[in-house]
């Protein structure tokens, strides 16, 4: 009888820890993106290890809507509303976010601002250093001799022969190896690449790999969030061709000098100075607002504001990039 009374008492126990495991969780978070000088930076939560976060909290029953809930997060964490918002995807892998039993869904999003001074514990964190070898303002970055090869053994450890030429064309397309182009927008695909080469510190913090070796590139994130980051990161760089969404980041008025550096600093890429100026005029993207602007050292440059008109006038207002890049 006291073996049946105990079994009937682990039974709840038993069901109690398989239901935590089964539980699904919906997290919000954010890519707060503002660009400072020539600066692409993210806001971000710096953790008691110096691991940065991103603004991020549970969906709850009091969030009418997903958008509104992170958007409650962001301010009560960084003090800062948001303005331009939209979502970006839904990361739900199982091994990629270390909260506990049960499975976190992440609904990311990114928000695009002028930087302002955060508040509480937020700080805002040059987005490049999570992700050094995706800025190629001065030419193609030195640590990829070091990335590179290390994919490279990574490609011929693969096990099978299918599996070895899958790696080889992955890491060809990603890397623009082999005579194929740099895609500026192929940042997660990078990213995962990393990943899966145990060359980023986030695959080793589940314990199921070998210790993290000295070629672990880029500051780390908390849980999945520089993956999160990764695909803000690629889907501004595409979406800036298409859409105006670069002015979101710009102030009221500005010059043709300051819209170009914008560009190159989300963009991670020089361009030709003639050619983009010649784009926006075709484009009629901004209007002239008659000042010019004090204290450039030199001939005074004229302030252009964007000519929100645009959007009606044309399906897909942006800047088309690439252009004619300058040489780093």
């Amino acid at each position: 009888m006291a073996g049946v009374t105990a079994r009937a008492q682990r039974a709840p126990n038993s069901l109690q820890s398989r239901a935590a495991q089964d539980r699904v969780t919906v997290d919000l978070s954010a890519v707060v993106v503002a660009v400072a000088g020539e600066t692409p930076r993210v806001l971000a939560l710096r953790g008691p290890d110096g691991v940065d976060a991103l603004p991020a909290g549970p969906l709850e029953p009091q969030h009418r809507t997903l958008e509104l809930g992170l958007r409650a997060w962001v301010e009560a964490q960084t003090g800062q509303p948001l303005g331009y918002v939209e979502q970006l995807y839904t990361f739900g892998d199982r091994d990629r976010h270390l909260a506990g039993p049960g499975r976190v869904l992440s609904v990311g999003y990114l928000a695009l601002l002028r930087e302002a001074a955060p508040a509480g514990d937020s700080l805002w964190s040059d987005w490049y250093r999570h992700f050094p070898w995706e800025d190629r303002r001065g030419g193609r970055p030195e640590l990829l001799d070091r990335i590179e090869p290390a994919l490279a053994g990574w490609v011929e450890a693969a096990a099978a022969e299918p599996e070895r030429r899958r790696r080889e064309a992955r890491l060809r397309l990603a890397f623009g190896l082999g005579g194929l182009p740099w895609g500026e927008e192929r940042v997660l695909e990078r990213y995962e690449l990393m990943y899966e080469a145990g060359l980023a510190a986030e695959a080793h913090q589940d314990g199921t790999r070998p210790t993290c070796p000295a070629l672990a590139e880029g500051a780390p994130m908390a849980a999945d969030h520089r993956r999160i980051l990764a695909t803000a990161i690629g889907r501004l760089r595409g979406k800036i061709k298409y859409r105006p969404v670069v002015f979101e980041l710009m102030p009221p008025t500005f010059t043709l000098s300051q819209l170009q550096r914008t560009v190159e600093a989300l963009a991670g890429l020089r361009l030709h100075a003639p050619n983009f100026r010649r784009l926006v005029d075709s484009q009629g993207l901004v209007e002239e607002t008659g000042e010019v602007a004090g204290g450039t050292g030199g001939r005074p440059a004229r302030l252009v504001r964007f000519r929100r008109e645009v959007q009606q006038e044309q399906p897909e207002p942006g800047v088309r990039l690439p252009l004619s890049r300058r040489p780093g």
